[in-house]
């Protein structure tokens, strides 16, 4: 479920950070880096 929701937030913040400007490549390193950063997030909690 952790999982789940991590991707799903990842997915939003990639949507509005790179889906403007820097095209395809640009919003999966995004999500790559959102997913990345909330692994730790949910480590904590």
């Amino acid at each position: 479920m952790k999982n789940l929701l991590r991707a799903i937030l990842a997915g939003y913040g990639a949507k509005k950070i790179g889906g403007g400007r820097c095209g395809c490549i640009g919003t999966i390193v995004v999500f790559l880096i959102l997913y990345w950063l909330l692994g730790y997030v949910f480590k904590v909690f």
